[in-house]
C-alpha cells in the first residue's frame, strides 16, 4: 500500500500539469483568428455614431433636476432684480469692457511692458461681442435654426451645406462643429459680418481646424465654391427679404444646379414674397429652373418665446427623401 506522502506528490504533479495545460489553451485561444471577431455588441472599430442634434425630454428633465438640486430660484423678472443677484462680481457692461480694452490696449496680468502676447489680434468691438446684437432675436436662436434644419433632412456629418447670407455665423457655427472638415460653405456680402466670423467666432470657438469655405459676394455668384459641389442642404435665413426679386430668382436658378438629387433641399425663412407676388406664375417659374415647392414648416425656440416659418424646395420630380 502506497504511503500518504507518495499520494501527495502525485496529486501535486497532476495539479501542476493541469494548470500548465490550461495556460497553454488560453494562450493559443488568444492568438487564434477568432479573437479578432467583432464583439457581441456589434460595435465596429472606427465607426462614428451620429451626434445627437436636439435636446430630448430626458435632457430637459436632467437639467431641471440640476436646477432643483442646487436650490436655484426662478429667474428674476426685472432687470434690476437680476443684477441684484450679483455678489462679489464686478459688473461690466459691454461698453465699459470696450472702453478698458481700447484704453489699456488689452487686459494684461504681466508686470511691465513685455510686448504683445497675441497671436491673432482681435478688434475690441469683436471681443465684447457687439455683433451678437446685430440680429432681431437673441444669439441663442442660431441653435434653434440648426436643430430644425439638421433634423429636417436627417443631416449626416459627411453632408455638404451652403448658407446664403451666413452673417457672423450665428447659425453656421453649429453646422461647422457638427459637419466634417470643409463641409460647410458660406456666402456673405457684409464685410463687418465676415470680420466677426473669421477674426473672432471661428478662433474663439476652436473651429479653425474645420476649415469652412467662406466667400464674400453679393451677386449670387457661387462659382467660388467650385463646379463639382453638390449640396445636401442650402438655406437662407431672412436673406431673400432684403434682395430684389429678380436677383433672388437668379440665385435660385444657380442653386438648383448645385442641389443634390433626391436628398437635396433648399430652405428659405420668413416669407417667399418673390414667389407670392407673381401668384400662379411662381410654379411655372420654379418648373423652368428645375425646382418645386414642397411645403412650409415652423420651429419653436428652446430658450425664448419665438418661432420661425420656413419654406422648402427640392429638385423637380424628386421623391420624398425621408
Amino acid at each position: 500500500m502506497a504511503s500518504p506522502q507518495g499520494c501527495g506528490v502525485k496529486v501535486s504533479v497532476l495539479l501542476v500539469a493541469s494548470a500548465s495545460a490550461a495556460l497553454l489553451f488560453l494562450l493559443l485561444h488568444s492568438l487564434s483568428p477568432s479573437s479578432t471577431c467583432p464583439s457581441s455588441s456589434g460595435a465596429t472599430v472606427g465607426y462614428r455614431w451620429p451626434e445627437q442634434i436636439a435636446a430630448t425630454a430626458d435632457d430637459l428633465s436632467w437639467l431641471r433636476s440640476q436646477i432643483r438640486l442646487n436650490s436655484l430660484p426662478e429667474p428674476p423678472n426685472t432687470h434690476s432684480a437680476w443684477h441684484s443677484l450679483r455678489k462679489g462680481i464686478n459688473p461690466r457692461t459691454r461698453a465699459s469692457q470696450l472702453e478698458d480694452l481700447v484704453s489699456f490696449k488689452g487686459i494684461s496680468h504681466y508686470d511691465g511692458d513685455l510686448g504683445d502676447h497675441t497671436s491673432l489680434p482681435c478688434p475690441a468691438e469683436l471681443l465684447v461681442e457687439e455683433h451678437h446684437s446685430n440680429y432681431g432675436e437673441p444669439w441663442a436662436g442660431g441653435r434653434d435654426v440648426f436643430e430644425f434644419l439638421a433634423s429636417a433632412i436627417a443631416l449626416k456629418s459627411s453632408d455638404l451645406v451652403l448658407e446664403v447670407g451666413c452673417g457672423t455665423l450665428r447659425v453656421g457655427l453649429h453646422f461647422i462643429r457638427y459637419l466634417d472638415s470643409g463641409h460647410f460653405h458660406c456666402f456673405e456680402r457684409d464685410e463687418l459680418s465676415l470680420l466677426a466670423a473669421l477674426r473672432y467666432e471661428l478662433p474663439s470657438q476652436g473651429l479653425l481646424n474645420k476649415r469652412p469655405l467662406i466667400r464674400k459676394g453679393d451677386d449670387m455668384n457661387f462659382s467660388g465654391f467650385g463646379k463639382d459641389n453638390s449640396f445636401d442642404l442650402i438655406y437662407a435665413s431672412a436673406v431673400f427679404l432684403h434682395i430684389p426679386d429678380q436677383l433672388v430668382w437668379v440665385g435660385l436658378e444657380r442653386l438648383a444646379l448645385k442641389l443634390k438629387p433626391e436628398k437635396g433641399r433648399i430652405f428659405v425663412s420668413h416669407n417667399i414674397k418673390f414667389c407670392s407676388r407673381i401668384k400662379e406664375e411662381c410654379s411655372k417659374r420654379l418648373e423652368k429652373i428645375g425646382l418645386e415647392y414642397s411645403g412650409n414648416h415652423t420651429h419653436d425656440s428652446l430658450l425664448f418665446n419665438h418661432y420661425e416659418l420656413w419654406y422648402e424646395f427640392r429638385r423637380r420630380g424628386n421623391k420624398s427623401y425621408l
